[in-house]
């Protein structure tokens, strides 16, 4: 006996769209009965957990600072994903990110000018993509796997970090603890409103970069080359398409947009760095990317909803004394249900008998 999935022909419009909905609502059904077998009354869990964030305005503020690094990551990864590059060294993109644009507030802290903040920028943008390019060459060069050696990057960029933190960038002044100098003002991305909460221009950088993934891939001759070389190289080469500069286009873009938000995050809401910089944006904005459809309006729309469990979870930690991985568990199965409802949407399960019983009941 085996189980095969066996490919629609015809699949519902309606429950494609539906499909992250239907997941959302199987995650908090989940979510309650984890919450009920911890001992927690469900309700309460899930008011803490979806709610309270959402009723200060100071939370409001800080949702933004956790949702913009995902917005900005996922938006990058849905152009990967959608020329079928699978770039999961996002993570590390992030964080190399971070470094290559904290080299002016840190190995330069004495310059202050206009000119500090915007040259960060540009160069996390550089050190993004230039990494994520590591894995674009592997596999057009060597036909590597882009899935292992972006992920294995990922750890080769935090150790690297930690190295940096506790060796030559660590603070002269710091009293040997592992983090670099603060930085100066002129290296500190503005607030947004200053009288009211900590948001800063990272959201804004989010929302400018989703409508230009959006405007590119519904209106421009790029967006239609990711769509055709994802859907098949074959039919991309008939039309004069290069899937190894898309290897490269897709890596480099979102390698840059996740650079991006490594130095958005470190100079917006840590102000230094240190050996931890991420609770996992670039593994999260995978389900953010996935849960958006791979659409740029769906994918800020999921930023927010998954910024939501980590302000989630650290108020129900607070509130009724939830795990402080409930986060992590909700994003864990918020994935699991997205996936699974795909699946059922567009294949059939057949449950058949071993290959002998088959042909004995066709000789019959």
């Amino acid at each position: 006996m085996r189980i095969e999935l066996e490919r629609r022909r015809e699949h519902s419009a309606l429950f494609s769209v539906l499909s992250p909905f239907i997941a959302l609502g199987l995650t908090i059904v989940a979510g309650a009965i984890i919450f009920a077998a911890l001992g927690k009354n469900p309700i309460d869990a899930l008011y803490s957990f979806f709610i309270e964030p959402l009723i200060e305005v100071w939370s409001l503020h800080e949702l933004t600072i956790k949702a913009a690094p995902l917005i900005l990551i996922a938006v990058g990864l849905s152009v990967c994903f959608r020329s079928n590059n699978w770039n999961i060294g996002a993570e590390g993109q992030f964080v190399i990110g971070a470094i290559t644009g904290s080299i002016i507030p840190i190995v330069f802290y004495e310059w202050h000018s206009a000119l500090v903040l915007p040259l960060m920028m540009v160069m996390g943008m550089a050190g993004g993509a230039l990494y994520a390019a590591i894995p674009a060459l592997l596999k057009t060069r060597f036909n590597t796997n882009e899935i292992l050696s972006s992920l294995m990057l990922v750890y080769v960029a935090q150790l690297f970090l930690d190295w940096l933190v506790r060796g030559p960038w660590r603070n002269p002044e710091g009293f040997n603890f592992p983090e670099t100098r603060d930085f100066n003002a002129s290296a500190i991305l503005p607030e947004l409103l200053p009288d009211s909460g900590r948001a800063n221009f990272g959201i804004i950088f989010a929302i400018i970069a989703t409508l230009l993934a959006w405007f590119m891939m519904r209106h421009m001759l790029k967006g239609f080359e990711v769509s055709v070389l994802g859907q098949s190289a074959r039919a991309g080469r008939f039309a004069g398409f290069s899937a190894n500069r898309m290897v490269f286009f897709a890596f480099l873009f979102s390698g840059a947009l996740a650079g991006l938000a490594g130095i958005s995050e470190v100079s917006g809401a840590i102000n230094e760095l240190q050996p931890v910089i991420s609770p996992g944006y670039g593994f999260t904005a995978i389900i953010v990317a996935f849960l958006g459809r791979l659409n740029p309006l769906g994918i800020f729309a999921a930023g927010l909803v998954l910024a939501l469990t980590y302000l989630g979870g650290e108020a129900a930690q607070i509130s009724i004394g939830l795990p402080d991985k409930i986060a992590s568990a909700f994003q864990g199965m918020l994935l699991f249900f997205v996936l699974a409802c795909d699946t059922l949407i567009h294949y059939r399960i057949r449950i058949k008998g071993s290959a002998r019983a088959e042909e004995i009941g066709e000789g019959a």
